[in-house]
């Protein structure tokens, strides 16, 4: 599993090998704190857009930025274990800042997913994604499923 976890040189290297075999890369990110349902649900929808599914996995400093100082509860390296250890996905790549557009333009995958909850919305990613050709799909977000709501839920019981 652990091959599964990618440095940004070696993911743009594998990518592009990947379409010169004529295989459909998508890709979505996160920072996938406490692995729970929704995420496992997510990244099953998302595979099947594609031949590959690439997880960009947000570092502990940018999910302490997104989050604030009590994120992440779990460590980038076990995270980045955690997501590796999906059958669904295929690589993850750690990113440091607050949005994985650098690493779009690095790799350009044909499709990158968000969670139907973003559908209507602006996002950053479209302006990387537009002029290479790649295009956003949506997933089912699951209702009630959050790494917030779980660490609530434990504060609540100490």
């Amino acid at each position: 599993m652990k091959n599964k976890i990618l440095g940004h040189e070696e993911l743009r290297s594998i990518c592009n090998c990947l379409k010169k075999e004529g295989k459909k890369i998508a890709a979505t990110s996160g920072c996938f704190d406490l692995l729970h349902a929704g995420h496992v649900i997510y990244l099953e929808e998302a595979r099947q857009k594609a031949d590959v599914l690439v997880l960009l996995l947000n570092s502990d400093a940018s999910v302490r930025e997104l989050k604030g100082m009590e994120r992440p509860i779990v460590p980038q390296k076990e995270r980045a274990i955690v997501a590796a250890g999906l059958k669904c996905v295929d690589y993850v790549c750690l990113f440091d800042e607050l949005t994985p557009c650098e690493r779009i333009a690095e790799f350009q995958p044909d499709i990158w997913v968000k969670g139907g909850d973003y559908a209507g919305k602006y996002i950053p990613e479209i302006d990387v994604l537009t002029p290479y050709g790649g295009r956003v799909e949506y997933v089912e977000f699951v209702d009630g499923c959050s790494s917030t709501d779980m660490i609530e839920k434990i504060k609540g019981m100490l």
